[in-house]
């Protein structure tokens, strides 16, 4: 898997990442995929799209690169960002140009 692209976490909505954080792991489990507007331009790779996670745990981790690993896609170095909290836990957002 080269370019990750949206169709690629399609059927992955609703699953578990586990983030690692050194000796332990934090779930993330995938909330919701939004598409971009795409304009093309020369060279471009992929569409825009946007990746929401949602966590339990009270913690906010700060936004940075991390390694999450799914069954099924295995592992992904992914830059995510608090976006939000709510009474669920916190909402990470990663954006992919």
């Amino acid at each position: 898997m080269n370019i990750l692209q949206a169709h690629h976490f399609g059927a992955r909505l609703h699953e578990t990442f586990d983030l690692s954080l050194g000796e332990t792991t934090m779930p993330l489990v995938l909330a919701d995929i939004r598409h971009g507007t795409a304009q093309r331009f020369p060279g471009q790779l992929r569409d825009p799209f946007a990746l929401t996670f949602r966590s339990s745990s009270p913690v906010a981790l700060p936004q940075r690169i991390y390694r999450m690993n799914n069954e099924a896609m295995g592992t992904l170095d992914i830059f995510i960002v608090p976006i939000g909290r709510d009474v669920s836990g916190i909402l990470y957002e990663a954006v992919f140009n």
